[in-house]
């Protein structure tokens, strides 16, 4: 048996991870304190024992995903395709965590999507239709489900959009990821207690993003539960990555009287201008001033 193996990170706590090469799971760690691996990654460990490891090597990511505060940043996961935002008609969400998802994707290169689940709760799903419409005008796709009222019918709208990517799912809690999640892979809550006992997190643990392979979708298939938080902060991204992670603003940049006009206060600001006209929403200029302030704010 080789003492080297390739494998893809499918779940991190801490600094402990879990791989899976070929069908065999290998708890790992990294060398040293590093604790830059994500999941998604691909990586090169050399095996200590049969079915642990030590991870040499992080392959060259096409996409990576994060968040970040003031102080730190905490890795999402790797090598995605597209992100799917999870809202629903009740509990009500946060448009500023949406917001905050969708600058994110677009700053990594990662395909936005919104699913907008519990469309059973039919006294509120035309006011959340309302509130999902912004999204929607600007080109993210948005898909309607309904997992616990209607699962037949989300596998099927589901299923052809995960075929052949790698997916992540986000959200708050209380969005209903969890049933998607159960859904999709009706064997996810035997496998979330197996690598809550591989990353010795406990029995009940859901506050780690894992990794779920879908082989019945075809190669390449796979989605990452990410657990539900309500905070996302960019604080990594610079002036310019904000700009142009703002799609609505693409018309008018470079079009502004001073070259590093910084869409704020200027005089003869284009994008200023489309907001007073009501081409970019109030509500997603105040967040890319929030945004602005919080990248200057940056210590690490």
């Amino acid at each position: 048996m080789s003492d080297q193996r390739t494998a893809t990170i499918i779940a991190a706590h801490g600094r402990h991870y879990l791989a899976e090469s070929d069908g065999l799971k290998l708890q790992c760690v990294t060398r040293g304190k590093k604790t830059n691996v994500a999941v998604g990654d691909i990586v090169h460990i050399t095996l200590t024992s049969p079915d642990q490891g030590v991870i040499d090597q992080i392959e060259e990511r096409k996409t990576l995903l994060y968040r970040s505060d003031q102080y730190k940043s905490k890795l999402l996961a790797a090598n995605l395709t597209q992100l799917f935002i999870v809202v629903a008609t009740e509990p009500g969400f946060t448009d500023d965590l949406v917001s905050r998802a969708l600058v994110a994707a677009e700053a990594a290169g990662i395909k936005a999507h919104l699913i907008l689940n519990k469309t059973d709760v039919v006294e509120a799903l035309e006011r959340t239709r309302a509130r999902v419409a912004p999204y929607a005008a600007l080109g993210y796709p948005v898909h309607e489900v309904s997992a616990k009222g209607r699962p037949e019918q989300t596998l099927a709208l589901l299923k052809p959009l995960l075929a052949g990517q790698s997916s992540i799912l986000i959200g708050q809690s209380g969005m209903g990821k969890s049933s998607l999640i159960n859904l999709l892979i009706p064997e996810a809550d035997i496998a979330t207690r197996e690598i809550s006992a591989a990353l010795d997190t406990g029995k009940h643990t859901t506050t780690f993003t894992r990794l779920y392979t879908l082989p019945e979708l075809g190669p390449d298939s796979a989605i990452i539960d990410s657990p539900g938080f309500q905070e996302f902060g960019l604080y990594h991204l610079s002036e310019g990555m904000l700009e142009r992670a703002f799609v609505e603003f693409a018309p008018y940049l470079g079009h502004c009287k001073f070259y590093n006009c910084r869409h704020l206060i200027e005089p003869q600001c284009a994008v200023l201008a489309a907001v007073e006209e009501g081409k970019i929403a109030r509500m997603r200029h105040t967040l890319y001033g929030q945004l602005l302030h919080e990248s200057s704010q940056t210590l690490y």
